[in-house]
């Protein structure tokens, strides 16, 4: 018997019974579409972290404070402004184009009978120009903002909307920040919503008035403390030209005398979307496993179907066999109804998973989730696989049945 008359009979077995075999691709059907859309789900995770982290700048570092190794909490030394103004010297790093450092404060930022509580970025006038972020109306805060720490404020357009209301411009008007009064002198521009964290839920003040007005950040030699310093180096084939600079002034500005001792820490975009990429594909991997686990609970269905099936139609292979039919032929019959009840399942799946990341993107925005041709072709070979793997022993015990005992059989 050839391959495409087994197929044929497989059909009208499985035809024969349908309500049946709808119930027995339906582990298969859930499984597959669970597994699509996971990992669906975990890829548009992965790409909007991405993208993100894109949105922060081109070319950027980020340096922190750290713990060196063996060291405890009370040996972190804080990062400065004096740090930041090394850092920013041509001649010690000729590869760093930007510096700007950030000090946040958590306060309650309030207008009217409005309030929020958040954080308030202390920064400097090159943080826009870092950022590529900069204010639609009014200003940014100017270098003589700094020196005399002038109480003032530009407002994200998420926190100008919760404390003015939609439509209100914001410039001129006045904000209290921890019941100080400050006024609002810009609006940035509108960056993207998510639905995450929205960036434009922000207020930037300078940095001397967060590290004096709204909190005391002095250092025993005078200089003030920063919460990180966001360097922009001069090209991106430069950036590990920069990091290298930034580390050895640190090191010698900090006085750390051996290797592996740092307490601060040079990190690049791309070593944090790295980071965040391993942790985002772990996540899918285990997802997947979740999802996974349907799969085998479907396949376990379809063994126990498959020989159930057997015991039915235990006449037919001795009547089967007693014509001639081979070892092979039964096997490969019985093979075959369960490869078409796991390949239709896949298929079903595949489509169900394809419907669940469309509608995952209609109501999250932000994720854009696609069903990729690996994920497509993941599905099908394992479908395949969990066919043949659960139904080798059904179809096996139904080609080694006697067909005189078959064909007794009641």
């Amino acid at each position: 018997m050839n391959l495409l008359e087994s197929v044929r009979l497989a059909i009208e077995a499985l035809l024969a019974n349908k309500l049946r075999s709808a119930l027995t691709m339906l582990g298969i059907v859930i499984g597959v579409g669970a597994v699509i859309a996971l990992v669906s789900f975990g890829q548009g995770v992965e790409q909007y972290i991405a993208r993100q982290f894109q949105s922060l700048g081109a070319n950027l570092l980020f340096v922190f404070s750290s713990t060196p190794p063996g060291g405890g909490p009370g040996d972190v030394k804080a990062l400065t402004m004096a740090d930041a103004s090394a850092l920013a010297n041509p001649l010690l790093a000729p590869s760093v184009l930007r510096v700007s450092p950030q000090y946040d404060v958590f306060a309650v930022v309030a207008a009217g009978r409005n309030d929020s509580t958040m954080n308030v970025s202390g920064v400097t006038p090159v943080y826009q120009d870092v950022r590529g972020w900069y204010p639609q109306y009014g200003r940014f805060i100017e270098e003589t903002d700094i020196l005399t720490s002038a109480r003032v404020a530009v407002l994200g357009t998420s926190t100008a909307t919760d404390l003015f209301g939609p439509g209100v411009d914001p410039v001129g008007q006045t904000i209290r920040i921890n019941a100080l009064p400050f006024r609002v002198i810009g609006l940035m521009e509108q960056r993207p919503g998510s639905g995450f964290a929205d960036e434009n839920d922000v207020v930037f003040v300078p940095i001397s008035t967060a590290q004096t007005r709204l909190t005391r950040a002095p250092m025993r030699d005078g200089s003030y403390r920063v919460a990180f310093i966001t360097i922009q180096a001069v090209s991106e084939g430069r950036m590990d030209a920069a990091a290298d600079e930034i580390s050895r002034i640190l090191v010698e500005r900090h006085g750390i005398q051996y290797r592996d001792q740092e307490d601060f820490t040079v990190l690049s975009q791309n070593d944090l979307l790295s980071v965040v990429g391993e942790i985002t594909g772990l996540l899918t991997i285990f997802l997947a496993v979740i999802a996974g686990v349907s799969l085998l609970v479907g396949g376990i269905g379809i063994m126990n179907i498959m020989l159930v099936t057997v015991t039915e139609r235990t006449r037919e292979i001795g009547l089967r066999k007693a014509v001639g039919a081979r070892y092979g032929d039964i096997l490969l019959q019985f093979l075959i109804e369960s490869v078409v009840l796991t390949v239709t399942g896949g298929l079903i799946g595949i489509g169900l998973g394809f419907l669940a990341a469309t509608v995952g993107s209609a109501l999250i925005p932000d994720l854009t989730l696609t069903v990729t041709a690996g994920a497509i072709l993941l599905a099908t070979t394992v479908s395949t696989m969990i066919g043949l793997f659960f139904g080798i022993y059904p179809a096996s015990r139904a080609a080694a049945l006697n067909p005189i005992d078959a064909l007794r059989y009641e």
